[in-house]
């Protein structure tokens, strides 16, 4: 249904998407360095799930009632926002580990949902996938919402294999630093600091 050299043009634009530093490789390498390899995966596996439910929205055309809405383009932005400066707020407020008590890492399961909302109360995304996706789209070999979903699992097939690599080198670095008192103490500060201008970041940011 897509041409071959069509395919191949949008799979080296979507490695160098996916390979090239975000939002998204930030949260999965502050995830997999603060609580291990195995919770930046399931960060990148969430990710991947918003985005398919986001690929799913521009073949429904929802997402185009995003694109043309301004209040709920604001809304779902500022929700988003507001949810990444929760998580930040929360690790900034959580007890140092003073007198050798161990911080309890994030769940594998914890951090997958969060990530899951974290991509699902982007609209950037949702107008990225709207406006990205058709670019490759060639009506006149049928069926287009085939093949926007086809170019839409290969973008999200292609971003977790990127965040999988990310996260399991930043658990390898992670686990190196937490041996360190020193890093331990202060990781969930950092982490709160990222967070937090992940959501600042997205408030900001206009269509």
């Amino acid at each position: 249904m897509i041409e071959p050299t069509v395919l191949l043009t949008y799979v080296i634009i979507v490695l160098g998407f996916v390979f090239i530093p975000g939002p998204a490789t930030l949260l999965t390498v502050t995830r997999a360095t603060s609580s291990g390899a195995k919770a930046g995966i399931a960060t990148g596996a969430g990710i991947a799930v918003g985005d398919v439910i986001h690929t799913l929205l521009a073949v429904l055309g929802l997402s185009a009632i995003i694109a043309t809405s301004a209040v709920l383009f604001n809304v779902i932005k500022y929700l988003g926002a507001a949810y990444l400066i929760y998580l930040g707020v929360k690790a900034l407020l959580a007890r140092s580990n003073l007198a050798g008590i161990k911080i309890p890492p994030v769940t594998p399961g914890t951090a997958f949902k969060q990530a899951v909302y974290a991509e699902l109360l982007n609209p950037k995304t949702a107008l990225f996938f709207l406006s990205f996706l058709p670019q490759f789209v060639q009506p006149e070999n049928g069926m287009v919402f085939l093949q926007l979903i086809i170019l839409g699992l290969i973008f999200v097939a292609l971003g977790l294999i990127s965040t999988v690599v990310f996260a399991v080198s930043a658990g390898a670095l992670g686990d190196y630093l937490r041996k360190n008192p020193a890093v331990v103490k202060w990781q969930n500060k950092v982490v709160g600091l990222i967070f937090v201008s992940l959501g600042v970041r997205l408030a900001l940011q206009e269509k």
